[in-house]
């Protein structure tokens, strides 16, 4: 009789330790979206979810020598997003060193080095001679309508890809 007794049980305990190690198998997927959830509500809640990449394009660039060994790179930025960027630095992998340039409003007449220009969200820059425009410093000689790649890298955006045209102009 004992023994038709351990023969009952044991179908019991294996059927328990399996419905436990499926009970067990469904929460491991059901407490992970518990746990993205969370995240996402946390983050949505910082509102940093509902702001969209800034949309920035880069057009017209053009490249013009001046006297001596520099030259400048100018470009039509339109940021047609909703949010505002920053121009933090502009490259070109063929021209050496090049950095932002901008007149000093405290000293008429001389350049300085902005930090960052700010693009405002449904505007547009126009790089100019006598406004922000990118010095480029001991630059290989380059001939009238020869095209150079830039990089423009914003703070929101990240990096966008440019070409400039080299103006048969010079800036005097």
């Amino acid at each position: 009789m004992s023994s038709a007794t351990d023969d009952r049980t044991a179908p019991r305990r294996r059927l328990r330790e399996t419905t436990a190690r499926g009970i067990r198998a469904a929460l491991v997927p059901v407490g992970g979206c518990a746990l993205a959830l969370a995240l996402l509500t946390g983050y949505t809640a910082t509102g940093a979810a509902g702001e969209p990449t800034p949309r920035i394009r880069v057009s017209g660039g053009r490249i013009v020598p001046s006297n001596g060994q520099t030259a400048a790179a100018y470009f039509t930025i339109r940021n047609v997003g909703d949010t505002d960027d920053t121009l933090v630095f502009a490259d070109s992998p063929e021209l050496g060193v090049s950095m932002l340039r901008a007149p000093d409003r405290k000293r008429p007449g001389t350049v300085r080095r902005p930090k960052a220009v700010t693009v405002r969200a449904h505007s547009t820059l126009r790089m100019s001679r006598q406004g922000i425009h990118v010095a480029l410093l001991d630059p290989p000689t380059l001939q009238p309508g020869e095209r150079v790649p830039f990089n423009l890298w914003f703070s929101g955006r990240g990096r966008v890809g440019a070409e400039a045209v080299r103006s048969h102009l010079t800036d005097r």
